[in-house]
Parts: structure tokens; C-alpha cells; sequence
């Protein structure tokens, strides 16, 4: 058998066992799936908080329905049922985030990525520079909404280690990182972030520019600092 003849056996075989090879490593690979981080719901407990700096708190919405939207509210540090125009702050369905702001919202909301930050480190956040959602057929906000980077052999999503300001949708301010994207086991859409607010108007969430921590009397000193009228003086009551 010539050398030319030996080569047009030998080639397509060996292709095909690399193309099984890999295919094996790839079933292999999909059947050690790694247990994700999993949190349960958690329960609606909405209560003003007024001028207060809240957090950092960690919190889990249920938005593992495909079709309707669960709401986040910064000023009662709660998911909200049927809120009005203005009394929410997050939108969450599965894996999409919404702020309330943009075309069609009738709040100020806007997400700006921070960066690969530790979340601590955040003390003071911008103020302009907020990405308002975009509308469209399925309406995203373009900076949060690849929160996540997807396993192509686990199938999980995996939250970036990003921090996010999120300014509200009555022009106060927090910041927000996503935690989990699981229920225990292991089932998709309990959006578990956790998050500072400032309830008093300032982009100061408790500690300084320099990292330092503020008195709480020098926090206090700056309530509705910026002249907005109280939280709780919501549209549809």
C-alpha cells in the first residue's frame, strides 16, 4: 500500500477519534454539573425606611416565572406586589433586570457598572453616567443585562464579580451585586443580590471617598440633603 493511500485511512480515522474524544470529554464534563449557590425566597415584608442608609443586606426575589415581572423596591427594602408608577425600583424575570427608567417608566432609575470591585470598597457613587433600559421587543437595560456568564458544559449561570450603582426611581442611589441565580435544588430564577441604599439622598453609602467609615451623626446631619421629597409619598398611595 503507497504512503499516499496509507494517509487517506489514516487521516479521517484519526479525525474521528479526536471528534469522539471530545465529544466524550464534553458528556463527561456535562454529567459532573457543580452544585450551584442556592437560596430561598426571600419573604415580602415591606416597611419604610425612610432617610436611613440601609445594608449591606443580601435578598432573594422569586422571579422564576417566565412571564411576569417580580418588583424591588429600595425605599421598603422588599419585593412589592401590583406596585404603582413609581413604587418600585428593580424588575426581575428570570434571568432579565430591569430598572425603572427609560422610555415607557415613569421613574429616574439608570444601572452603572462599577467594575470588578470588592463590593466594600464602593463608599461613594457617581452621579450621571446611568444606563436607562433600552425598549424593544423584550425591553433590557444594556448594562446589567449580561450580569452573568453562562457554562457551556454546566448550563449554569454564574454572576459576574461586578458591583453596580443603581440610582432609584425617585433619584436616590445604591449599589447592587448579584449573588445567585438558583432556588435550592438547584432550580432557576431566585435572583439573590445584596445591596447598600441610601434612603437620604446623598451617593454616600457609608463610608468615605478615602474608605473610611462615616459617624453616624455625620450621616444623620445630611437627611434629605438634596431637598427630594420623603420616599413614602408615593404614586398610588
Amino acid at each position: 500500500m503507497g504512503l499516499g493511500r496509507l494517509r487517506a485511512y489514516v487521516l479521517p480515522g484519526a479525525l474521528a477519534a479526536a471528534i469522539f474524544a471530545a465529544a466524550g470529554a464534553l458528556v463527561v464534563a456535562s454529567l459532573r454539573r457543580p452544585t450551584p449557590l442556592a437560596f430561598a425566597p426571600t419573604p415580602a415584608a415591606p416597611a419604610e425606611v425612610g432617610a436611613a442608609r440601609v445594608g449591606p443586606l443580601s435578598y432573594t426575589v422569586d422571579a422564576s416565572s417566565q412571564d411576569a415581572w417580580r418588583y424591588f423596591d429600595f425605599s421598603r427594602a422588599s419585593a412589592v406586589e401590583r406596585p404603582g408608577a413609581l413604587d418600585w425600583d428593580l424588575a426581575l424575570r428570570r434571568h432579565h433586570i430591569i430598572v425603572n427608567g427609560g422610555p415607557g417608566f415613569s421613574g429616574q432609575g439608570g444601572v452603572l457598572d462599577l467594575g470588578r470591585v470588592p463590593f466594600d470598597s464602593v463608599g461613594v457613587v457617581p452621579e450621571a453616567g446611568y444606563a436607562l433600559n433600552r425598549a424593544g421587543r423584550d425591553t433590557v437595560n444594556p448594562v446589567i443585562e449580561r450580569w452573568y456568564d453562562y457554562g457551556f458544559t454546566s448550563h449554569l449561570l454564574t454572576p459576574k464579580p461586578r458591583v453596580y450603582a443603581v440610582r432609584t426611581a425617585d433619584g436616590r442611589y445604591a449599589k447592587l451585586q448579584i449573588v445567585s441565580y438558583y432556588c435550592p435544588g438547584a432550580s432557576a430564577g431566585c435572583l439573590t443580590f445584596r445591596y447598600v441604599y441610601q434612603g437620604d439622598g446623598t451617593r454616600r453609602l457609608g463610608v468615605s471617598s478615602s474608605g473610611t467609615p462615616l459617624p453616624a451623626a455625620d450621616t444623620a446631619k445630611r437627611s434629605n440633603a438634596r431637598g427630594l421629597p420623603p420616599r413614602g409619598t408615593r404614586a398610588g398611595g
